[in-house]
Order: structure tokens, then sequence, then C-alpha cells
């Protein structure tokens, strides 16, 4: 049996091929080796190593994936280096206005956020609403603007500034459901599923304030990507946020992306884990990373181990480059129904932030995480975000990383020129270190991913090499003469070059 080690793709391909008796064959493709040719040759070693051809069910898989790869869509160019700054309007100041907001423009620029994220703008229904504000997930009205957070000329002109600024927009859309006093009720009643039981518009599951679209109606469908178009046209949105994007019928989003992207190239991130739903890859550029947000608290909680942890990892990475996934340690579902990031991970929470700005993916920021928020946010009514005694702390802390995320190329997500090395260690059972390469650019983490106390350990992988300058220190480590270290309990050191 042998097994392939690793393959980095730039400049050239370079694949170890270890039997179990530990010797080993490296073979080095330079790039003058078209990519075709280095995946062929590639494979025929593989083959003869193992001397195991595919069973028909395994071949006919291998097809499938391949064929799904092909018919993605390439994400627009500055999304490989963006991160996502959720934003909850309501929320966000005691005025919870766009204008409001909007004074809040050039500290976020500061901090280094890119893309901001807004909870659905649109207005909420009255009828069957929740708390005494309602949710902004039971839409009234798709083309027009929550009066509560401003008029739709506030939203141009916050929009406008934030490109003025370098910063993207995209807008959270609430595709599968509305409200139950949306205009559609009125005007157009069958765009919508009935509950048979009761000849009413249908509930959808769990959530008796919004009422579920029938996709299968053809006028829905141009109705729907209407009211999206309206939001390119007249806002200059850069893309969406798809809520709950597998209730909507995956057919949809590949009609309706095409049709948006001829407006404007767009950025497309959908709610759904590639893991349960990975045909969903050939509509969205980017996904949710909820199996391992779920296996980490448990994770924290003592329920798994570190060893199943990494293999919830492995399986994210191994979906490859073709899509991204968004990697969060808390957002407006999360915070307010399941508790803060420090309620679910305690002292782990900044390694865990620090994973998610820095692996293979996009980061994603919730509302006043950055000012050390520690408090269940309201979604109902109003609870303004208060900054805590932390606020300093934590903005210099995501700073760095958001910095490093967008300024490091190393740290570019969905690209097939940089590669990710898990790195030995002689603590493996608690240590995650990990190296990701593009070109000349490296960025080290290393994770002490345990409550254990001055944590000893050395690397051994041979792909440390050189002087790295530690992000949060501007330390200097020559990691050719020294790889010992000494970490506390869920400690995280971040280093680049």
């Amino acid at each position: 049996m042998f097994i392939v080690y690793g393959v980095k793709v730039g400049y050239y391909l370079q694949v170890t091929i270890i039997p179990l008796s530990k010797w080993y064959l490296r073979v080095n493709l330079r790039k003058n080796i078209t990519m075709r040719y280095s995946i062929l040759f590639v494979s025929f070693f593989v083959l003869v190593g193992s001397c195991k051809l595919m069973t028909k069910e395994e071949e006919k898989q291998t097809n499938k994936t391949n064929k799904m790869m092909m018919n993605r869509y390439q994400p627009v160019k500055w999304v490989h280096s963006t991160n996502i700054y959720e934003v909850n309007v309501r929320q966000y100041t005691p005025e919870g206005t766009f204008n409001a907001f909007a004074e809040h423009l050039q500290r976020l620029k500061n901090m280094g956020v890119q893309t901001l994220w807004f909870m659905p703008v649109t207005p909420i229904a009255q009828k069957n609403k929740k708390g005494s504000l309602g949710s902004y997930y039971a839409c009234s009205d798709y083309t027009s603007v929550n009066p509560e957070f401003g008029t739709l000329e506030d939203f141009k002109n916050l929009v406008k500034k934030a490109h003025d600024m370098g910063i993207k927009v995209i807008i959270d859309w609430v595709a599968n459901h509305t409200g139950w006093d949306h205009i559609w009720t009125k005007d157009h009643p069958e765009y919508y599923l009935k509950d048979t039981a009761t000849n009413d518009f249908k509930i959808a599951s769990g959530m008796d304030d919004i009422i579920e679209l029938d996709f299968g109606n053809p006028t829905l469908r141009k109705a729907m990507k209407d009211a999206m178009k309206f939001w390119v046209s007249e806002c200059d949105i850069d893309g969406f946020r798809c809520d709950l994007a597998f209730w909507v019928e995956l057919d949809f989003w590949k009609e309706a992306r095409p049709e948006l992207d001829a407006i404007k190239p767009l950025f497309w991130l959908g709610e759904y884990d590639e893991l349960d739903k990975p045909e969903y890859g050939e509509a969205f550029d980017a996904s949710y990373t909820w199996t391992w947000m779920h296996r980490s608290k448990e994770f924290y909680e003592g329920k798994i181990g570190f060893d199943s942890l990494m293999t919830v990892l492995k399986k994210y990475d191994d979906l490859g480059d073709s899509t991204m996934r968004a990697w969060f340690t808390t957002n407006h579902d999360e915070n307010s129904w399941n508790g803060t990031e420090y309620e679910k991970y305690g002292d782990m929470a900044k390694a865990l932030a620090v994973l998610s700005a820095t692996w293979n993916g996009l980061t994603l920021l919730y509302s006043g995480q950055e000012l050390g928020n520690n408090k269940r946010i309201k979604f109902f009514d109003k609870d303004t975000i208060a900054a805590t005694d932390r606020a300093a702390e934590m903005t210099v802390f995501y700073t760095a990383l958001l910095k490093l995320k967008s300024n490091n190329p190393a740290l570019n997500g969905g690209n097939r020129e940089v590669t990710t090395f898990r790195l030995n260690t002689t603590a493996p059972k608690n240590i995650l270190a990990y190296l990701r390469k593009k070109g000349e650019r490296e960025v080290l983490v290393v994770l002490n991913m345990s409550a254990n106390k001055n944590l000893r350990f050395d690397i051994t992988d041979e792909n440390l090499k050189g002087i790295y300058k530690n992000i949060f220190s501007g330390a200097a480590n020559d990691f050719a003469a020294e790889r010992s270290f000494e970490m506390q309990p869920w400690e995280y050191l971040v280093y680049e070059k």
C-alpha cells in the first residue's frame, strides 16, 4: 500500500508517495509540464502503487464529482481575499438606522473589514409577527426598505459611501418564504404553497410567522429574480447572502445566477453546509461550516476527541477549492438562540477565531465581536449592542487578523495556488499547527487546542523553515534554528513570512 502524502500546486507540483515500509519516492513535476499531464502522472503512480482499480460505483461517483466541478461558477476575483462582517442594523446603534450605522464605516474600514453583509433590509410583515418589532426574515415587500432603518435613498447613500471606501456590500436574501401579509399574498396568492389541511398558506417548518413560496410556479420564479435584480440595479449591491439556500430548489439558483451576474458580477454566499448539500456548490461561491461549529462545541465540552475534530476539518478540506467555506464563531442565529461565542466555547473562543481567519476559506464576523460583546442579542425587540471593557483588546485582535487575511496571499480562500500543510509536532493530540503558502508568502498558525498548562512541544516538520514575524507582537522568529514552543491553555500564535 502507498500513501500520497502531499500535493503542492503552484510553480511546481510535488507528490510524495510513501509505502508502509517507510521508503519513499518523490517526484517533482516542473512548471513546463501541463496540469493535465501532471494529474495523469500522479494518478498513474497511485494506481500502480496500490494495485487497485476503481470499482464501477467509485468510477461513477468520481465522474459525478468531476461533472459538478465543471458546472460551477467562478467567483469574482475580490472574493478570494475578502472577509465578511454581518451587520445587524436594528441593534448596531441606539437609533438603529442606516444613517447611524454609516458613522461606523470608517472604524470598520480601519479594522480591515472588506465586505458588509446586511441582514434583511426589507420591511417586516405585521401579521403574526414575533415580539414588538418582528423578524427581519418575515418580509412584507421584496423591493422596499424597512422604515425602521430609513429610506431607500438612505440605503443607496450607505452603499455608495461604503464603495467609496473600498468596502463591498451584500444583502441577506430570503427567497424561501415571506411574512403573512406580504404584498404577494393579496396580489398573487398563487405564488404560495397551500396547506391542504387548512386550505391556507403553508407555514414554514418550525416558524409560524412565515409562509412558504412555490418555486414550482414559473411566474413566481420570474418575480423573485426581478426583485433581486432591483437591488443590484437600483442600489449597486455586490452580492447576496441567501438565507436557507437549500430550502429552495437548486435549479432556481442556477437559473437566477447568470441573469443577475449579467447585470454585474456578484458574490453568492449560500446558507447551507457543503458536507450535507455538495450539489449547491454548483450555484454558490461559498457556504457555511455548520458541522464544524457543532463539533467544535462538542470538543470543548469534552464530548468528542481532538482526532474526531480534525477529521471534520479534513472533510471540509477535501471539498477542494472550486468553492469556499465561511468560518465563524458566532452569527445572528447562534448568538440569539444558542448563546454567545464565550458561552459555547469559553477560553477556546479566540483560538477558534484565529482558525476562522486563517484556514482555507472566508472569515465571517458578527456585529459586536470586535467590541467584546458577551450577551445574547434579542431578535424581535430593540437591544442595542454595547462595547465592553474588552473592546480595545478585541479590536486590536480582529484588526491584526483581518488585515493579515486581506494582505497576505497565502490566506486566499479557494485558490488552487495556495497550499495548506498540517505540520507534524511532538504533541499531536493537543496542538494544531499549520502552514499556508503561496509562492514565497507564508502564514504559520499554532493553536493549543487543550487546557494543558505550560505545554512544551516541537514542530518537527521540514516544511517550516526561515524567519517569520509574529503578527501580534511584531517579534521575529527564526524557525530554521529553533522550533520549540511552550504554550498556555487555548493559546494561539500567528506568524507571517
